[in-house]
C-alpha cells in the first residue's frame, strides 16, 4: 500500500482512530454490547512511546519519535507492521492496530492487532541509518514484542532488509535466532513464499466470490486501480493474467492513466519504476486520482489512499463492485452512500487481510521450521479468504447492513467471545 500524499483528495487532518472508534460504535450498537464491553474495545489494550537516539552518517546526533500500540491479545499474540514516514502520528497507529484487530479476527486466525511507526523520511535517509534506526527502534521496543507477544512486519516505506535487520537485532538480544518474530523477512531468513503479492492475490480471491454472487463476468469487466504500489500493482497483474480482466486505469501519488483499451501492468510498472510515475505512460492520457475513482468501471480498487471514498465524492462512483486494498479508504458517510445506492464494497480488513494471513502462515513456518511449497500458500489463503467472504456475507444478508458493519459484527464478535471467556468482562 502506498502512503497517502496530499492529492487533493483526502483530509490531512481527519482523525484516523476517531473513525475506526465510530466504526467500532455501529457494530457495537448493533450488537447491543453491554458499555464496559464497548469500551474495551474502543481504546487500545497497551502502547508505547519512544524516543530512538542515532548518529547519522556524518556524526550527527538525531533522536527520532517511535510507537507500537498493542490493540487487543485476546485472540493471541498481536500482530501488525511498522511504517516509517515523516506524518505519521499516534492516532494513525491506533486506527491501524484497531483494524488489524478486526482484520486477524474476521479470517479466523489466532492473533489480535497491533501496529507500529517512526517518525522520519526514509526517502533522505542512508541505508546505514535506516539500519541503525531500525535496530534501535527494536532495542527501545523489543521488551514488548516475539513470536508469543507481538509480530511486527512491513508497511509503509518498510521492506524485508528492514524487518531482516530487526529479526537480527532482536535474535541478539535473546542470544539466539528468533525467525518468528518478524514477518515480511527475506526468504533466505524464514520468509514464505507467496508472501509479496498476497494482499492483492486475497483481494481478488474475494472479487471472485462477489462476481460469482452478482453474476459478473470478470473476463468482461473494466478494472480501475487508485494507487499503483505493491498491492495495486499485482492487483492489476492478477486480475488481468488470472481473469482476464481489461485494466482501463491506474494512478499513483503524482496522478493517473487512462486507456479504454486497456493497459498492460507489467509495462505500466516498469514505466513507473523508470520515471518514478505512472504519469506519461506511452498511449494513455492522463487524469486525477479523483476523475479515476468516478470512472464508468465494473470494479474498483482503492489501494493507496486513505479516506479517498467520502460524502463528497460517493454520490459519484459508478462501479459496481469496490475492492479496498487500502486501509480506510473509505468514510462512514460515504459507506451510508454507497450501500443506498446499491454498490458492494469489500470492506478492507476482509479485502486486504491476505497479506496478514500470509504472515500468519511464515509464523506458523518459522515456529515449526518447516517450509511450505508456493502451492500449500496458495491453496491455504483461497480457503481462509473465500471462507471469512461467506462468513461476512452471511451476516450482512441476515441483518441487512452493508459488508463494512457485518465484518465489524463478525470480527468484534469474536474478539468478545474471547474476552469473555478469559473473564475481562
Amino acid at each position: 500500500m502506498e502512503k497517502k500524499q496530499n492529492t487533493g483528495s483526502v483530509n490531512q487532518q481527519v482523525n484516523l482512530f476517531k473513525i475506526a472508534q465510530s466504526q467500532i460504535d455501529r457494530a457495537a450498537e448493533r450488537m447491543h454490547l453491554d458499555p464496559e464491553t464497548h469500551l474495551l474495545l474502543r481504546e487500545p489494550m497497551r502502547e508505547l512511546q519512544v524516543s530512538i537516539p542515532i548518529k547519522l552518517d556524518d556524526g550527527t546526533p538525531k533522536v527520532f519519535r517511535g510507537f507500537r500500540v498493542q490493540y487487543n491479545d485476546a485472540r493471541g499474540p498481536c500482530k501488525g507492521g511498522i511504517r516509517y514516514h515523516p506524518e505519521e502520528t499516534v492516532d494513525t497507529v491506533r486506527a491501524l492496530a484497531s483494524w488489524m484487530t478486526w482484520k486477524c479476527a474476521t479470517v479466523d486466525i489466532p492473533l489480535g492487532g497491533s501496529k507500529g511507526g517512526i517518525i522520519c523520511d526514509p526517502k533522505s535517509m542512508s541505508m546505514h541509518e535506516l539500519e541503525r534506526l531500525s535496530r534501535a527502534y527494536i532495542d527501545r521496543v523489543g521488551m514488548i514484542l516475539g513470536p508469543e507477544k507481538d509480530i511486527p512486519a512491513p508497511d509503509v516505506y518498510t521492506t524485508p532488509q528492514i524487518m531482516a535487520w530487526m529479526m537480527d537485532e532482536f535474535s541478539k538480544l535473546r542470544g539466539y535466532n528468533v525467525p518468528g518474530v518478524i514477518t515480511g523477512k527475506p526468504i533466505a531468513l524464514g520468509g514464505s513464499l507467496g508472501r509479496g503479492d498476497a494482499t492483492a492475490r486475497g483481494g481478488l480471491i474475494t472479487l471472485k466470490e462477489a462476481a460469482k454472487h452478482f453474476k459478473l463476468n470478470l473476463a468482461k469487466a473494466r478494472v480501475a486501480i487508485q494507487g499503483y504500489g505493491n498491492a495495486g500493482s499485482y492487483a492489476a497483474s492478477l486480475t488481468k493474467d488470472l481473469e482476464g480482466s481489461t485494466i482501463v486505469a491506474v494512478s499513483d501519488s503524482k496522478g493517473g492513466i487512462f486507456n479504454p483499451k486497456g493497459l498492460d501492468p507489467a509495462a505500466v510498472l516498469k514505466h513507473k519504476q523508470k520515471t518514478g510515475s505512472v504519469v506519461n505512460f506511452p498511449g494513455s492520457k492522463f487524469i486525477s486520482n479523483e476523475e479515476l475513482l468516478e470512472l464508468d468501471v465494473e470494479v474498483l480498487y482503492p489501494s493507496g489512499l486513505e479516506l479517498v471514498i467520502n460524502e463528497k465524492n460517493a454520490g459519484n462512483i459508478k462501479a459496481q463492485i469496490i475492492c479496498e486494498l487500502a486501509n480506510g479508504p473509505t468514510t462512514p458517510e460515504a459507506d451510508d452512500i454507497l450501500y443506498k445506492k446499491g454498490i458492494f464494497v469489500i470492506p478492507d480488513f476482509l479485502c486486504n487481510a491476505g497479506g496478514v494471513t500470509v504472515s500468519y502462515f511464515e509464523w506458523v513456518q518459522n515456529l515449526s521450521n518447516y517450509y511450505w511449497e508456493l502451492e500449500e500458500v496458495h491453496e491455504r489463503l483461497t480457503k481462509k479468504m473465500t471462507k471469512a467472504f461467506y462468513d461476512v456475507m452471511e451476516i450482512s444478508q441476515k441483518e441487512k447492513v452493508d459488508m463494512r458493519t457485518a465484518a465489524f459484527i463478525l470480527a468484534m464478535s469474536r474478539v468478545v467471545e474471547a474476552m469473555k471467556l478469559r473473564g475481562w468482562v
